[in-house]
């Protein structure tokens, strides 16, 4: 179902968000999440005195690298626009990340280290999504790879609900789903 007709209205900001995966070489998973805000407008700012309308105000990347269980091997965080000077400074801290799992939890873990005054939002932000783009990224490869087994996507959203139509479809094998119901 389309969106509604938008009222009249101005651009003001763009957030941009962009997610890769790579497979590596040495059998390893680079997932890179880059962040970018930009004004339609000019900025005057305390630190960077005039920012022009389409210059960043954050322009953020994290690259994770994981292994096929999902462990952290590694993280990079670069801010190479920001509003304050300061704010590139937390940046290397995320490497305090490595050996922490994507799993359940993963970022109940993150705001604990890395919320208020420890982190950065926005680097935070891109974790979350880029926790999601790794299971994207690996899981179909994997899956193909491996061949049978419980489908880790079975109760991981209301969509893949064990009790739910996708799954019964999809994974009968996997379905709690009475048999009449499928």
């Amino acid at each position: 179902m389309p969106l509604r007709e938008p009222a009249p209205r101005q651009p003001i900001h763009t957030r941009t968000m962009t997610m890769d995966g790579y497979r590596r070489h040495d059998g390893l998973w680079d997932i890179e999440g880059k962040l970018v805000d930009v004004k339609a407008y000019d900025l005057e700012g305390l630190y960077r005195k005039h920012v022009p309308a389409g210059e960043p105000i954050h322009e953020i990347l994290v690259i994770v690298t994981i292994d096929d269980d999902f462990t952290i091997h590694n993280v990079e965080a670069t801010i190479d626009f920001s509003p304050f000077p300061m704010c590139g400074d937390i940046a290397p801290d995320f490497a305090e990340l490595k050996g922490l799992g994507l799993g359940g939890g993963f970022m109940r873990e993150i705001r604990a280290r890395f919320g208020g005054v420890k982190g950065c939002t926005h680097i935070v932000d891109l974790l979350g999504a880029v926790a999601t783009t790794a299971f994207q990224t690996i899981y179909p490869l994997l899956r193909r790879e491996t061949g049978p087994g419980r489908p880790a996507l079975i109760d991981s959203c209301h969509a893949f609900a064990a009790d739910g139509e996708v799954v019964a479809r999809q994974w009968p094998d996997h379905s709690s789903r009475s048999p009449i119901s499928r």
